[in-house]
């Protein structure tokens, strides 16, 4: 509403229409002049449940994100769901199996206030003294070890990379710096995955796991803003499923890894379910190129006006590498 170009209402019908919600549960705001940002925070207020739990039951805290400190270790930043936790206690990563103390906790501010206990709802931190990154993972449940939870909050489980790629250090010797730098990196994205490997042109390396395209620049972009790390990315592709004539399943991530044609019975590749939302104009052109990437219409239907959205299924394999810059 603060730019002449902007449509209000055409926004609207589009978002109940996608949404399936009230028009007058739409709030109108804008950065630019701070209109709306009022209501939006009373609407919070109103509209958001308060947490849900019991402090009387066993602990359980997710944990939604850690950072590293080189004095410190692992900082793991989770949200209470049941329970209480105090500093010293003796505690569980349910999915890891770990145990730690708790030698501080508290809450986030400006900075990490310390606490001697949190309760459940509240957010905060721990600090135990973690030196090793694989050891939090994102999603993991905290529980006491004098009486655990039965089962950790539910949602978690390892997260699959879709997207294969080798990063090398422009320098050999800067191969462990690489390493330490993508440690650091996974401890506030658990869907970056790494393993050595060595390349005869390139040297070692690893080989990396992505959730798509998007994720692997962002993670290339970290590497340069945050550790000025330089490094040869190769290209990208997918991961299939190879069954063999016994029916044994094999995970090639790389083409060297593909075993002799006369041994394989079947080959499985990633496929995704695209919506790409366009204008009547180029219906046609998006069209061809799906069906050039061996894509098969699922299905098409008009948002509004001349807005039209059209559903492919596609095999990833095939649209990791340019597929977007010719869309």
């Amino acid at each position: 509403c603060d730019m002449p170009s902007a449509m209000p209402e055409e926004t609207e019908d589009e978002i109940v229409e996608l949404l399936g919600c009230k028009r007058e549960d739409i709030i109108r705001a804008s950065g630019k002049t701070g209109m709306g940002v009022e209501e939006i925070l009373t609407a919070v207020i109103e509209r958001i449940p308060p947490p849900q739990g019991d402090e009387e039951a066993p602990l359980q805290a997710l944990i939604f994100d850690s950072v590293f400190n080189s004095f410190r270790g692992i900082i793991a930043y989770f949200k209470i769901t049941n329970g209480v936790i105090r500093s010293g206690e003796k505690v569980k990563f349910i999915n890891t199996g770990k145990e730690y103390t708790a030698d501080e906790i508290g809450v986030l501010r400006m900075d990490m206030i310390p606490r001697n206990e949190l309760r459940t709802g509240d957010v905060g931190y721990i600090i135990s003294g973690i030196k090793t990154s694989c050891e939090v993972k994102v999603g993991d449940t905290i529980t006491h070890i004098a009486r655990p939870a039965e089962k950790a909050i539910e949602g978690f489980e390892e997260v699959k990379p879709m997207v294969f790629a080798g990063l090398y250090p422009i320098e050999a010797e800067e191969f462990e710096d690489l390493r330490s730098s993508l440690e650091k990196l996974q401890l506030n994205d658990a869907s970056l995955t790494f393993q050595p490997e060595s390349s005869l042109a390139l040297g070692f390396g690893f080989r990396c796991g992505f959730l798509g395209l998007l994720h692997m620049e962002i993670i290339q972009e970290r590497l340069d803003r945050e550790f000025d790390m330089n490094v040869i990315t190769t290209v990208p592709n997918v991961s299939y499923q190879i069954y063999d004539k016994q029916g044994n399943m094999t995970e090639v991530h790389n083409p060297g890894g593909m075993p002799d044609q006369t041994l394989i019975e079947r080959i499985e590749e990633p496929y995704i379910k695209a919506s790409v939302i366009t204008t009547t104009d180029y219906i046609g052109p998006i069209m061809t190129l799906c069906l050039g990437k061996r894509g098969e219409l699922i299905k098409q239907e008009y948002i509004s006006g001349n807005r039209i959205e059209i559903q492919y299924s596609l095999p990833l394999g095939e649209i990791v590498i340019d597929f977007y810059d010719k869309l």
